[in-house]
């Protein structure tokens, strides 16, 4: 009799990979509540480019309530694959829009706090990303 409660579905909820796979899985639904159930309280996120920092689940929420202002016009995820589990997991998505219709790649980090996002930060050719919009 198994009383660890690690079935293999428990097991997929605590591996912090696939927690940031649900992540993407609720932005692709726009599906906000979803998504920020998963961030400390006291998370930040760091903008492309670095110099845009978002303290708190709160200040992060607002933010996707208007995403498609802070994306390119016809901004298009066409694949995402995940490194790493447990501490830190990394996204690693291509994307395209309009005036990157050839697409490019960016990176994700994830930092964790037991199954909790503390800290999200993207990386991206600020150059690329600029001549984007």
């Amino acid at each position: 009799m198994n009383t660890s409660g690690n079935t293999a579905l428990d097991m997929e909820t605590t591996s912090t990979a696939a927690i940031v796979t649900r992540g993407w899985e609720a932005v692709a639904r726009g599906d906000w509540d979803v998504l920020v159930a998963d961030y400390t309280d006291d998370m930040v996120f760091v903008m492309p480019g670095q110099n845009d920092v978002l303290n708190g689940k709160a200040a992060f929420r607002s933010t996707l309530d208007n995403l498609g202002a802070a994306l390119p016009a016809g901004f298009e995820i066409n694949s995402i694959r995940q490194i790493g589990d447990r501490a830190e997991v990394v996204s690693i998505v291509e994307w395209k829009c309009d005036k990157v219709p050839e697409g490019s790649q960016l990176s994700v980090l994830f930092r964790f706090n037991s199954d909790k996002v503390v800290e999200e930060r993207w990386f991206v050719d600020t150059e690329q990303w600029k001549a984007a919009f």
